[in-house]
């Protein structure tokens, strides 16, 4: 009996050779991943460092659980649920979540001066602008190609549900960059307008 339990407590040579091709493949996946983390960083902080911190921060995480990934599983989703996680979770702990609009305007890099098109500009100012969970979102579908099922599958939302937000994210940024939208105190001018008008009396 305690000689069956030491051989089954010692590694071979063919289990070992397993183990190391595991963490092979896990170490490639996290490489490969690292490119789409730093597009979704940015997309949540709008700030270089910050998107930079957030994936270092992903990636500790993820090599600190890697027992918790299930070999045949989608990688890139369960990463980007880290990456998601960590940042929701700086913003609890730095009781930031009311202030996340004030965050200057997202910047995919540095700037390119005057080699930057004034398109451009208005598209990362507008999509400054949406939440940060809407811009995300966006940015899988619009940018990575990521289908409805996929992001479905990653986000935990219905597909409808996520047509419905990106059709709307998309509405209301072509709104903001056409010069359409709405501005609320247009109405209260008015009435100032009409009533300051004097009133003619005989």
């Amino acid at each position: 009996m305690q000689t069956n339990l030491a051989d089954r407590s010692a590694a071979t040579p063919a289990e070992c050779a397993a183990v190391s091709a595991s963490v092979n493949v896990f170490h490639e996946l996290l490489v490969a991943t690292i490119p789409t983390l730093r597009l979704r960083a940015m997309a949540l902080t709008r700030n270089r460092a910050d998107a930079d911190d957030l994936v270092q921060a992903a990636v500790s995480n993820a090599l600190a659980g890697q027992a918790s990934f299930q070999a045949g599983t989608n990688f890139k989703a369960w990463m980007t649920r880290i990456l998601r996680n960590r940042f929701f979770s700086n913003i609890r702990a730095r009781r930031e979540t009311s202030d996340l609009d004030d965050v200057p305007a997202w910047r995919l890099g540095r700037s390119g001066g005057q080699e930057e098109s004034m398109e451009l500009r208005e598209l990362q100012r507008a999509m400054a602008r949406l939440p940060a969970q809407t811009r995300m979102l966006l940015l899988m579908i619009a940018v990575e190609g990521v289908s409805y099922e996929d992001a479905s599958a990653q986000l935990g939302l219905a597909v409808g549900t996520l047509k419905c937000r990106v059709f709307r994210a998309r509405q209301q940024m072509r709104d903001w960059m056409m010069g359409e939208e709405i501005v609320a105190s247009a109405p209260r001018r008015k009435r100032l307008v009409t009533t300051a008008e004097p009133s003619l009396s005989y």
